[in-house]
């Protein structure tokens, strides 16, 4: 059994990463003369990403899934909101503190301190997860509080200093990544079962969507209060490596740090678990093996993929930025990217628990596999702009405000569960692979052209999150022509009055 589970993930994760590779070896052999060891080291990250995936994503199914459906399940029953709300905030700030996404983007943003960084978005995260749960208890629309806390947070930005902006918008699509994103939807679905509506398992969705709203807040206050230093970024290089031993020894160099830091911050978040399974849970010993077992794969698949992403891939996104900004027809940079876009969005690992999550709830209605090609065109066209905005020096607000608006507008059309769906999917798209690939993608051609890396470089991954909103609300409307346009039963009037936006679904 779990030798064809493995054989099922590791076929889905040939799927999404060969592309990538596949376009990368590509362009170094005809447009980009990239250097043989960068190659060579990316080749081999990739190798390590794969199998670290592998491990993920049997470990997401297996434990953090499962974790987090039991905590939110058993704090339900107790009906307490005095219980519910600070064990979320207290969830909200340990698995953000954990997101290894957050790590990737506080080590690239050299002008604030790490901890400085990943303290303020973790609660910012936390406290908007607070506001997640008590919208779902209260049944408050999704729509008026994306709209009141998206005018807060463009507000605020108006009076940001200029290197906040783009740092704040970026930091609310990395903290949503494969930590966070199949603990807090578990969560959410064991804590829906509060309301006992019929559909308060759709209204789970929604908890990623705003959570995603806190860290740009969070951020956006830090700068009130807080001045950056001056800080010069240095270009990304691979040291040269003249043989195959030389090449494993860099990523063993590495993965020490990357095993420590993943078991700071899986560690508090089992002995949580341990401690409540202890208290309130008392599972079986058969179930609780199951999730310590799923906790171990998450942690290897997790130390794997960071080690490969990040000594693998940051110097190869850097690098093929860099040489395609110096070519004379340098706008090629704009569809290239595009490219790597459609494709990567499928090697992100939460991009699955979020597919997996969309049919399970949905019971198949809403099809996994058209949720990945919307996400795919999204991305797409974000990092087409981004490039725009890194061979341009557009103002991030040009594009972003446009987004936001269209976004919003759609979520007072399209039934309210896409509406969820969309912006939990912003926060989804722009994972590891965004932190660990496009942004020092972005990062290379914007330092070749000369233009400001805080300003026009930084925000590559606000741009990934936000193009899914407008991508999956799209879907949604077409679901609902659709919908509209089928022969419908006779029935009595009365019958059909009982129905709402969710049920186009269910029909």
């Amino acid at each position: 059994m779990f030798k064809e589970i493995v054989k099922e993930k590791f076929s889905e994760v040939i799927k999404a990463i060969v592309p990538v590779v596949a376009i990368v070896l590509l362009l170094s052999v005809t447009l980009v003369p990239m250097p043989t060891h960068v190659v060579m080291v990316f080749f081999y990250g990739c190798i390590l990403l794969m199998i670290g995936m592998v491990f993920f994503t049997i470990g997401s199914e297996q434990a953090m899934e499962p974790m987090g459906k039991y905590v939110g399940a058993r704090i339900t029953k107790t009906r307490k909101l005095w219980l519910i709300l600070p064990l979320g905030f207290l969830l909200g700030f340990m698995i953000t503190v954990s997101e290894p996404d957050l790590q990737v983007l506080a080590n690239q943003v050299q002008s604030i301190p790490n901890s400085v960084l990943i303290l303020s978005v973790s609660g910012g995260v936390a406290f908007f997860l607070v506001l997640a749960l008590v919208r779902m208890v209260l049944g408050i629309p999704l729509q008026r509080m994306l709209v009141f806390f998206y005018l807060i947070a463009f507000g605020m930005a108006f009076f940001a200093p200029p290197d906040f902006l783009a740092v704040a918008f970026d930091s609310g699509g990395v903290t949503t990544g494969p930590m966070t994103v199949p603990f807090i939807m578990a969560f959410g679905v064991g804590v829906s079962a509060l309301r006992g509506t019929k559909h308060s398992s759709q209204d789970s969705f929604g908890l990623i969507a705003l959570c995603s709203i806190g860290p740009i807040i969070a951020v956006l206050l830090l700068s009130l209060i807080f001045r950056p230093e001056n800080a010069v970024f240095q270009p990304i290089t691979v040291p040269k490596v003249l043989h195959s031993l030389q090449l494993s020894g860099m990523f063993l160099a590495e993965l020490p740090e990357y095993m420590e830091d993943l078991a700071q911050a899986i560690v508090p978040i089992a002995v949580f678990f341990g401690i409540f399974q202890f208290i309130a849970l008392h599972l079986e010993k058969k179930a609780l093996l199951r999730i310590v077992n799923g906790i171990v794969y998450t942690y290897v698949g997790l130390v794997l993929f960071l080690t490969g992403a990040n000594v693998g891939f940051i110097p190869a996104g850097f690098d093929l930025g860099s040489i395609l900004a110096t070519l004379p027809y340098n706008w090629i940079i704009v569809p290239i990217g595009m490219l790597i876009g459609y494709f990567i969005i499928k090697a992100e690992p939460a991009v699955y628990v979020l597919m997996k999550q969309v049919e399970d709830i949905t019971a198949g209605a809403i099809s996994g596999q058209a949720l990945q090609r919307s996400l795919s065109i999204g991305v797409s066209v974000s990092v087409g702009l981004a490039m725009v905005r890194v061979l341009t020096g557009i103002h991030l607000f040009y594009m972003l405000i446009p987004g936001y608006a269209i976004a919003i507008a759609l979520s007072f059309i399209v039934p309210p569960v896409f509406t969820a769906i969309a912006f939990d999917s912003g926060g989804v798209a722009s994972g590891p692979m965004t932190a660990t690939f496009l942004l020092p993608f972005a990062m290379g051609a914007c330092m070749t052209v000369g233009g400001n890396v805080v300003t026009d470089a930084f925000g590559v991954v606000t741009m990934v999150a936000m193009t899914p909103l407008i991508a999956i609300q799209c879907l949604g409307l077409i679901y609902k022509l659709q919908a509209s346009r089928a022969p419908k039963p006779e029935v009595a009037a009365d019958t059909l009055a009982g129905y709402g936006d969710y049920d186009i679904i269910d029909l």
